[in-house]
C-alpha cells in the first residue's frame, strides 16, 4: 500500500504538481494548485508512513478521502474496471482511462491496515511498546 501511494505521489512530483493542478482544474476541483500540492505530499509522505507502519490509522483517513475524491471526480465516469481495453493494434492492446476499481481496492486496504492494528515490525507497535501501552489498536 505504501509503495503504491509513494509511486503515485512521485509521479505527480516528477511531472510537477502544477501539471496535476491543470487536471484538477479541468474536473472542477476548487483551489486546484493547493489541492495538487496537498495530494502530491499526502501520497508521498502518507505512503511512506504506511510503508514504515507509522500513524497508519491517522494517515489512512486523508488517503481514503483522496481516493474517494479521485473516484468521484475522475474515475466514476469510466465505470468499474481498472483496465478498459478500447482497441488492439499490431503493437498490442490500447487502454482507455481506468475506472474506480483500484480506488476501492486502496480504500479496502487502508481500512484493513487501520482497523487491524500495528504488526510486529511497525513503528506504531514500537512506539506503543516503548510507552507501555497495548499495541492492539495502535
Amino acid at each position: 500500500m505504501g509503495l503504491g501511494f509513494m509511486a503515485h505521489g512521485w509521479a505527480k512530483w516528477t511531472r510537477g504538481p502544477a501539471n496535476f493542478a491543470k487536471l484538477l482544474h479541468q474536473v472542477g476541483v476548487p483551489h486546484p494548485v493547493l489541492a495538487a500540492w496537498s495530494v502530491t505530499m499526502l501520497e508521498l509522505f502518507g505512503g511512506l508512513a504506511l510503508f514504515v507502519g507509522a500513524f497508519v490509522a491517522l494517515v489512512s483517513i486523508p488517503l481514503i478521502l483522496s481516493m474517494i475524491g479521485a473516484m468521484l471526480t475522475v474515475q466514476l465516469r469510466y465505470g468499474f474496471s481498472s483496465i478498459n481495453t478500447i482497441g488492439l493494434t499490431p503493437e498490442g492492446p490500447v487502454f482507455g482511462p481506468p475506472g474506480y476499481e483500484i480506488n476501492l481496492l486502496y480504500i479496502a486496504g487502508l481500512l484493513a491496515l487501520a482497523l487491524g492494528g500495528p504488526d510486529a515490525l511497525s513503528l506504531d507497535r514500537w512506539r506503543a511498546e516503548r510507552h507501555g501501552r497495548s499495541a492492539a489498536r495502535g
